[in-house]
């Protein structure tokens, strides 16, 4: 989901040392979105090896997750399952950008136009069933917990950060929030600098929180009116919200309506835009499937299976992969010694 929530949103700078030994649940789906999406060659294509299997997805995964677990930062992912029914229009929406942006990109290449190729290749990233069962099964070679949601991931991740099961979801996106998530944290999975939208120099990448329950008093709303403001605005399952009506318009009319949502979309002409009632998006949110089916535990690597999928299937550097290994042998040996010494 993206709901343009961004406006409203006070976020605090983090540091990464803060989430030691904290358990983050990770928005899988969202996360490999940003590697496919950012790890590409000069030309916009997706890394690959030499049989032509995209790799794009295990590079980013397999680099900057064992980067936070150095950190000692208890990783989760949380897989989609299957998406509401409200969901479909959507997808087939998204599926239309991708088929257009595909051919615009091939129009690009025949006049041989990088800067145009690079652009339109991100908009038709997508992932297939291999990338997500590639995808899970380095997450188990580096010992974490793959988790599969009944429907959205992100739902999912929201609802074990409620339960009290896990610190903070970690998303680019604001949709969480909507499930009742507590904590969200951005930026911990993208690299250090990003080219800046207004020039051609670089701004630092720094992560950063989100608490609902600040945000929450300092928009002076509660749960649901932000799940209305949210279906004002557009969500998945109503893409675009109701046409003029932005964030802060959003919250206005919130405000103004208070409890009385069916006045509230009825005199904002909700009809005049969507063919079905409002209520359909409120309760696919407010009624999401949850499970209780999971298993938070971490385990050693797999150094086997962890060079069978990378060095072996996909051409990663044996050097490369052998140092990542190394080095939590040696953290290990590390922590254990120190456990010796306060012991004496």
């Amino acid at each position: 989901m993206g709901v343009a929530l961004k406006d409203l949103i006070q976020k605090q700078d983090l540091r990464i040392n803060d989430l030691k030994d904290k358990i983050l649940v990770v928005d899988a789906y969202n996360n490999l979105y940003q590697y496919i999406t950012s790890i590409r060659q000069r030309d916009g294509s997706l890394l690959t090896d030499s049989k032509g299997r995209v790799t794009s997805h295990l590079v980013g995964l397999f680099s900057r997750t064992t980067k936070l677990m150095k950190k000692g930062i208890k990783l989760a992912f949380v897989f989609d399952g299957e998406p509401p029914e409200m969901k479909r229009k959507e997808r087939e929406r998204r599926k239309e950008i991708k088929i257009d942006a595909q051919k615009k990109y091939e129009k690009a290449a025949e006049q041989e136009d990088i800067e145009m190729m690079r652009k339109y290749a991100s908009r038709t990233a997508r992932l297939t069933e291999e990338m997500v069962s590639e995808a899970k099964e380095l997450i188990s070679a580096l010992g974490l917990p793959v988790i599969q949601a009944p429907s959205e991931g992100e739902a999912q991740a929201a609802y074990m950060v409620n339960k009290g099961d896990a610190y903070a979801v970690i998303s680019q996106d604001y949709d969480s929030f909507i499930y009742g998530a507590t904590r969200v944290i951005q930026n911990l999975n993208l690299s250090g600098k990003k080219k800046s939208k207004s020039s051609l120099s670089y701004e630092t990448i720094k992560p950063q929180m989100i608490i609902i329950g600040d945000v929450i008093n300092e928009l002076g709303i509660d749960q649901e009116q932000l799940i209305i403001l949210s279906i004002l605005v557009g969500t998945d399952y109503n893409h675009g919200g109701i046409k003029g009506i932005g964030p802060k318009t959003a919250l206005k009319l919130v405000k103004q309506y208070g409890k009385d949502f069916d006045d509230l979309f009825k005199e904002n002409k909700w009809a005049e835009n969507f063919d079905f009632p409002w209520t359909d998006v409120f309760y696919t949110i407010k009624n999401m499937k949850m499970t209780n089916d999971y298993n938070l535990q971490w385990n050693p690597i797999d150094e086997e299976k962890l060079r069978k999928l990378l060095v072996e299937e996909h051409e990663f550097s044996e050097l490369r992969v052998e140092g990542v290994i190394n080095d939590f042998k040696k953290e290990k040996e590390q922590m254990q010694q120190k456990g010796l010494g306060d012991f004496f």
